[in-house]
């Protein structure tokens, strides 16, 4: 059997052993219109396992999606180009990511997803150019509270490998989500400041609200879910075990 080549600047080692120039996400922070919560940090803290297992979701989910518009809008040559570069470093991010939980002993469970993608995509048009307008400005926003959650915890978690590769991965999902908006901006004439703003409060809602699960996206924890604890991920038949 052949083994997978990887290039220097992209083996989990690498990345996860040298120092990196740090990464300036002033203009995410700009872009969000709020920040994550320490309630939130703090929980995530307690719970890495749950939270890589959810991490590696929203990776591989980042690239259905990507590829789900490639075939849907593949009349758009800089979308093309673009998301096809966007899919390969998701399934690259999340081949990483299940390393990273088999170095831990982590076995892979389902875990249902939480309210957030679903909290965004329930609020999109229908009608064409409209909803791509808006599923690319929704991309936007996903990409951009990952790099800002990957930030916050790269700089509290004790886990010094994992916080060396939360800030790996800044770079890449700022461009993702400067990819997705100028997207968006792209295909139409009009502005799409108004949507930018509607999706921001949208979004913002979702992130500060209570939250009764424990997810990489998810909101505040809700009172109930701080009495209760986080449940424990539910073992099903389709459990990977690690090698």
């Amino acid at each position: 059997m052949s083994e997978a080549i990887t290039a220097p600047e992209d083996d989990l080692t690498v990345i996860t052993t040298h120092a990196r120039t740090k990464t300036d996400i002033s203009h995410i922070h700009e872009f969000l219109g709020c920040r994550t919560s320490e309630r939130w940090l703090n929980l995530a803290c307690e719970h890495l396992p749950l939270l890589l297992q959810d991490h590696a979701n929203c990776e591989k989910k980042a690239a259905g999606t990507a590829m789900n518009l490639i075939f849907r809008y593949e009349f758009h040559r800089t979308l093309q180009e673009r998301l096809a570069q966007l899919v390969r470093e998701e399934m690259l991010h999340y081949e990483q990511v299940l390393s990273l939980m088999k170095e831990r002993n982590i076995d892979w469970y389902y875990l249902p997803a939480g309210r957030y993608a679903k909290g965004l995509l329930k609020h999109k048009r229908t009608h064409e150019p409209a909803a791509m307008v808006d599923v690319l400005i929704i991309g936007a926003f996903i990409e951009a509270r990952s790099c800002e959650r990957f930030g916050a915890l790269s700089e509290v978690i004790d886990d010094e490998k994992l916080a060396r590769y939360y800030k790996y991965l800044l770079k890449s999902e700022s461009r993702h989500y400067e990819d997705y908006l100028m997207l968006a901006r792209s295909i139409t004439d009009d502005s799409i400041d108004e949507r930018v703003a509607f999706f921001r409060d949208i979004e913002c809602e979702l992130i500060q609200s209570p939250d009764d699960e424990l997810r990489f996206h998810s909101g505040t924890p809700s009172d109930t879910l701080m009495a209760n604890g986080v449940p424990p991920i539910i073992s099903s038949p389709n459990k990977l075990q690690p090698d």
